[in-house]
């Protein structure tokens, strides 16, 4: 085995009541990474597409290299030539974890030309340092989902103690990316430093009841719960047409509709595919009528997460 190539797919991050905790992976879009042995020692990236000459080509400061680096470093095996291949294939900065597919991708693809020496929940770790790399937190929410696939909650970023939680058959994921910049750095210094009681206690009661929705299959509870009352209102401002793109999502029958990660996507889930793509057209006719380009992605939450092509 001298070439190894790796899927890992979008994730959507906070899913509106769980901010840095939640996160859920799409079936597309996605980066594919390749890894392949060389005659030269050391890890080098050798191509990248898709990138629109944004990323840097230095193994030590792109997020799917340097992931793959501290797994070397802790397997005492930095000497192996490793050439790598990085095809971005989803937009940048778009909040659908464009640097987390990166990192768990590298990672992955090296692990699986060594042979599979460590789990997936080994991996992790490394796959959130590439991340921390490219946003500066050390935090799973769309790094855990890109890995594991299906919607995972982090019970402690600090401690990387996450589980998978279940999906209710036909749960569906409406994503729109309008194409206008939201740093994410912007997305968090606008968030103030102390929340309301009030609003924590609304929002504990929202989490706790989006989870009992998943593991009981109870849409309408999970419809009920889907409310964010510290994050979106504060970020919504930096996404034109926020309010009304999530109003024809909820007209159009979505269980419930927020922002993704830092956004500027914007996410909505329903209870079936056919509800999904309707929510969606609703969803992506609000920027279109703004001559603001978009993209849609419509995706059963993918229980795979990364995977070996």
């Amino acid at each position: 085995m001298n070439s190894v190539s790796v899927f890992a797919p979008a994730s959507v991050a906070n899913v509106a009541v769980g901010f840095d905790i939640l996160g859920f992976a799409l079936d597309r879009p996605g980066d594919e990474i390749v890894a392949r042995f060389s005659d030269k020692p050391g890890l080098r990236i050798t191509r990248i597409t898709g990138d629109g000459g944004k990323l840097s080509m230095d193994p030590q400061k792109n997020t799917a290299s340097f992931s793959a680096y501290k797994l070397l470093e802790h397997l005492g095996e930095n000497e192996w030539g490793i050439d790598m291949e990085i095809h971005k294939k989803m937009p940048f900065g778009s909040g659908l974890g464009s640097s987390a597919a990166s990192a768990v991708g590298g990672v992955m693809a090296v692990n699986e030309l060594l042979g599979g020496r460590l789990s997936k929940r080994e991996i992790l770790h490394f796959a959130v340092l590439g991340e921390q790399l490219a946003d500066g937190a050390y935090h799973a929410d769309n790094v855990a989902p890109s890995l594991f696939g299906g919607i995972v909650l982090i019970r402690s970023n600090r401690d990387l103690d996450v589980h998978n939680i279940p999906v209710p058959e036909g749960l569906y994921a409406s994503v729109l990316y309008p194409e206008v910049e939201v740093l994410t750095r912007d997305a968090r210094a606008i968030l103030k430093k102390e929340v309301p009681l009030s609003a924590t206690i609304e929002q504990c009661g929202n989490l706790a009841g989006f989870m009992v929705g998943l593991y009981n299959s109870d849409f309408g509870l999970l419809s009920r719960s889907l409310h964010d009352v510290i994050i979106e209102s504060q970020r919504a401002q930096l996404i034109p047409h926020f309010y009304a793109t999530k109003a024809a999502a909820l007209n159009a029958g979505a269980l419930g509709c927020s922002i993704s990660g830092a956004g500027p996507s914007i996410f909505a889930l329903s209870s079936s595919r056919t509800t999904a793509e309707n929510v969606g057209m609703a969803m992506e006719k609000i920027y279109l009528e703004e001559n603001i380009n978009c993209q849609l992605f419509v995706s059963p939450i993918n229980q795979q997460g990364a995977i070996r092509l």
